[in-house]
């Protein structure tokens, strides 16, 4: 029975390197690509504006499907065929329950590698999955 592996991605170099080493890593494996749309992010962006919000919203919905594609190539130049999905909500525990939901055997997740006070400031998606997840997490450097 082949492996099911969400990798959740949002164009960065990390969330590439963490595509890399799924394909290459587990071949065989069902990869599942997650990308996430933060409303947090969002906070204030359609102050005076009637109908910024979903503006914003649109336009993110745009731009995950943008990086969910390039995902999708990414991983085909490798071999190796995946599934998508966006969901939108807190990053971590979207990641997570997303997990929960799909019933992955593992996680493969890039680290920015923040340090020191950005670190404390934006805290670290990858750690607090690490410490959430229902199933084994890699986290790629």
């Amino acid at each position: 029975m082949a492996q099911r592996l969400l990798v959740p991605i949002d164009g960065s170099e990390p969330a590439e390197a963490a595509l890399d080493y799924a394909t290459d890593t587990f071949p065989e494996a069902e990869l599942l690509l997650l990308n996430v749309i933060d409303p947090a992010v969002g906070i204030g962006t359609g102050t005076g504006a009637p109908g910024g919000s979903e503006l914003w919203y649109e336009s993110m919905r745009e731009r995950a499907s943008a990086t969910l594609e390039e995902g999708r190539e990414r991983a085909d130049r490798r071999g190796v065929s995946v599934d998508t999905a966006t969901e939108t909500g807190r990053p971590a525990s979207t990641i997570v329950g997303y997990a929960e939901k799909q019933g992955v055997d593992q996680i493969v997740i890039g680290s920015h590698g923040r340090q020191g006070v950005s670190r404390l400031l934006l805290g670290s998606v990858a750690e607090t999955v690490v410490r959430r997840a229902p199933c084994p997490v890699t986290v790629v450097r």
